[in-house]
């Protein structure tokens, strides 16, 4: 359960850890994050958290992994509704975009970006994670361009266009440059991309 801080021999879950770093991290900022903090906070040690992780740039990528994996129970409900193309598409943005300017998430996210290039295991990290986006939002693009919804276009190009866009409109409202209407400027963008068609069917 993952509001349970501790099983019945004491430790702290994994889960528990990866939910008050994450916590942690919206609250204070990753410079603040360290495995003693983090220990502190769980009311454990430096060495029981690094028993599982072995480091903190794995509890890093641990903590991102799990919340995109959240992410992704959500989107694959999202494309399940019965809703038009057009709505399903807005309700993609809102859940791309940050939260605000401390959300853990993106601060993870650009954390992992600066780090990937050296590291092999978080650059085919972020390419998995990074396709598990550009798949569902092809196949969103995809049924609404069958019914109509959405003019004629090469899906795989405009969801990796579009992808491409809002990781910059989101690391500038994680980095507190703006816009501040991050949203409204993300459909701006996605109606010039991805134009409307002729409806033929819902």
């Amino acid at each position: 359960m993952a509001g349970t801080a501790r099983r019945r021999d004491g430790h702290v879950t994994q889960e528990r850890m990866l939910e008050e770093a994450m916590a942690a991290i919206a609250e204070d900022g990753l410079a603040s994050l360290t495995m003693s903090a983090l220990a502190e906070r769980l009311g454990t040690s430096g060495g029981h958290i690094l028993y599982y992780f072995g480091s903190k740039d794995l509890l890093l990528l641990a903590a991102l992994r799990w919340s995109e994996a959240a992410l992704a129970v959500e989107r694959r409900a999202l494309l399940g509704r019965r809703v038009p193309a057009e709505r399903k598409l807005d309700l993609f943005l809102k859940l791309y975009l940050p939260r605000g300017p401390r959300d853990p998430r993106w601060t993870l996210w650009i954390e992992l970006w600066a780090r990937a290039a050296g590291n092999d295991a978080l650059r085919e990290a972020q390419v998995e994670l990074d396709r598990s986006w550009q798949e569902d939002l092809e196949a969103l693009l995809a049924t609404g361009v069958a019914r109509g919804r959405f003019a004629p276009l090469d899906t795989a190009a405009r969801a990796s266009e579009l992808l491409a866009l809002l990781d910059g409109l989101s690391t500038r409202v994680v980095l507190g440059q703006g816009p501040d209407g991050a949203l409204e400027v993300a459909r701006s963008a996605a109606l010039a991309l991805v134009p409307r068609g002729a409806p033929a069917e819902r």
